[in-house]
């Protein structure tokens, strides 16, 4: 374990994330895009997604791999980011500031997981 301490924060941030959505997936599908199909399994297939980057973020030989699917990941959550900005039903009662706040804060996130390559 000679990483920066950082990046398991970033694994632990992801893992957690992606374990949220088997706790509470209804909260992950109220935000899904209409234009998606099969949300519930969208929404567990991102949390595996997330679970499973986290995890390998921790092991050497596949951490470069983790990045690229973190970046990846995050490029495709942009949908779901653009879409809450779309309408009051689908902010789900965040501020617009917030889903704003949100769109730059992704881009941020891909910064931070190149920056361990």
């Amino acid at each position: 374990m000679n990483s920066p301490w950082h990046l398991y924060l970033m694994a632990g941030m992801y893992s957690v994330a992606g374990i949220m959505h088997f706790v509470k997936p209804k909260l992950y599908m109220r935000i899904m895009p209409r234009y998606l199909p099969n949300h519930k399994q969208l929404v567990y297939l991102s949390g595996l997604a997330e679970i499973v980057l986290g995890i390998g973020l921790c092991i050497p030989a596949l951490k470069a791999i983790a990045i690229y699917g973190i970046i990846a990941m995050l490029m495709v959550f942009l949908l779901v980011h653009f879409y809450m900005l779309s309408s009051d039903k689908a902010a789900a009662g965040f501020p617009k500031w917030v889903l704003v706040l949100r769109l730059p804060l992704q881009f941020g996130l891909m910064y931070w997981a190149w920056w361990y390559l």
